[in-house]
């Protein structure tokens, strides 16, 4: 909560470089931050509430509409949701392919943050255009890796944005074998130029700061965690089942975002990247390990401002994930298992390129949705953010205003947040008199 002072006020109405509409003010009395906000303004846009009432096939393609960034994330995860309610298990090849759409996903996300929002701010430009006047080479190696990713979710989900291929159960289609063997030299380039890409980034001058929450991230089983059932923190020794996520995770609204708050057992958590990386550290791919540390990252990271290093070294390990399972893709015998409907309460999570994505559904015996709830990684980010927010601010209370605000800009895009994604909902209630 921000009070009133007649100290010095930095006001952003607009930040640049972000996936939707959002605001930031910082408030300094004297030699003390008395207040900040992320002023999430972006309509609501009652997805959950859109869901009830449909069936149960439907939520891949609605969902994915929250976001033109990360539809897949949303693809996945209702689709895990679902299937988990029908006693419906993916696997084997089927599981294979989805894991190539998400990776998919991960490379045109994380190069695009990286590259074109992410990057001009360690390097003093306003934003991808103007840094291309004079780095054409390197603005042109990040166009090339998302493409790269846009050309995979091409293949496998029909299109680069909003794909229509999937569905509960699997895909309607299985990807074009030869169309898929050809993406081997466009791969091996793409893991080249994401270790390239790990090398560029951790020559920045990166601020120094360390985030002062828990950690919170899908555990891998056996491979750097895209999708899955458990949840692990950075607090608590026990894996969490997915089932659980809602007697951790509290959500509430605040007065200045149309984006609902979360908390964790209570405390300010982090999802994303830096989670990820430091708890699943031990499952990246020996190239990605040794790319993290000759960029000079521990095994775990806390610094947000070091995120731009952590999403290149996950660049790098969805580029070979990609490639070994093209390499060692056999067509299954089907583009979809069966899925009868069935009434009961599922779960779903998997991770977006921002963090962890929890679905929850409710259906009836004819599979019509009772129920839905999504809470995306951004809400969940937003105690982090502003957190994160108010220690750079009195870190650099001495700065003139346009250099402080620009770090505290910088600040909120280290978390790559999609505001988009976080107003989902809104709790509306009308009182007559």
């Amino acid at each position: 909560m921000i009070r009133e002072t007649h100290g010095r006020v930095l006001d952003v109405a607009a930040l640049a470089r972000v996936e939707g509409e959002g605001a930031m003010r910082v408030r300094i009395d004297g030699d003390t931050v008395v207040g900040v906000e992320l002023d999430i303004y972006e309509p609501p846009r009652f997805f959950e509430a859109f869901l009830r009432g449909r069936g149960y096939e439907e939520p891949p393609d609605i969902t994915a509409r929250i976001c033109g960034i990360c539809p897949v994330a949303y693809q996945m995860s209702s689709s895990l949701a679902i299937e988990q309610i029908c006693g419906v298990t993916v696997d084997g090849q089927l599981a294979a392919l989805r894991r190539l759409l998400y990776c998919g996903e991960w490379i045109e996300s994380h190069a695009l943050h990286i590259y074109l929002l992410h990057a001009p701010d360690f390097l003093g430009y306003d934003g991808g255009i103007a840094m291309a006047h004079d780095h054409r080479d390197i603005v042109e190696r990040g166009l090339r890796l998302k493409q790269v990713g846009n050309r995979l979710m091409e293949l496998v989900g029909g299109r680069a944005v909003h794909p229509v291929n999937v569905r509960v159960g699997g895909f309607y289609r299985l990807p074009d074998l030869d169309a898929l063997r050809a993406m081997v030299p466009d791969l091996q380039w793409a893991c080249g130029a994401a270790l390239d890409t790990v090398s560029w980034v951790a020559g920045f001058d990166i601020p120094d700061h360390h985030g002062e929450w828990d950690l919170v991230a899908l555990a891998g089983d056996g491979e750097y965690p895209i999708m899955g059932r458990r949840i692990v923190t950075s607090s608590a020794p026990d894996v969490v089942p997915i089932e659980e996520f809602g007697a951790h995770a509290v959500e509430e609204h605040v007065a200045h975002s149309h984006a609902l708050h979360a908390s964790w057992d209570s405390r300010t958590y982090l999802v994303g990247p830096l989670a990820r990386y430091s708890l699943n550290h031990h499952l990246l791919p020996p190239v990605a390990r040794e790319a993290a540390a000759a960029a000079g990252l521990g095994r775990e990271c806390r610094n947000p401002f070091a995120s731009i290093v952590v999403r290149a070294v996950e660049l790098l390990t969805a580029c070979t994930e990609a490639l070994r399972i093209v390499r060692d893709y056999q067509p299954p015998a089907g583009p979809a298992v069966p899925v009868v409907p069935r009434a009961g309460i599922g779960h779903g999570a998997s991770e977006a390129p921002r963090g962890l994505l929890y679905h929850r559904y409710e259906l009836d015996e004819q599979g019509t949705i009772l129920a839905a709830t999504i809470v995306p990684p951004t809400s969940q980010n937003q105690r982090a953010i502003e957190r994160d927010l108010w220690q750079v601010a009195q870190a650099g209370v001495a700065l003139d205003d346009a250099t402080l605000t620009a770090r505290c800009e910088q600040s909120i895009r280290n978390y790559d947040p999609c505001i988009s994604c976080a107003t989902h909902d809104l709790d509306l209630r009308i009182v007559r008199a």
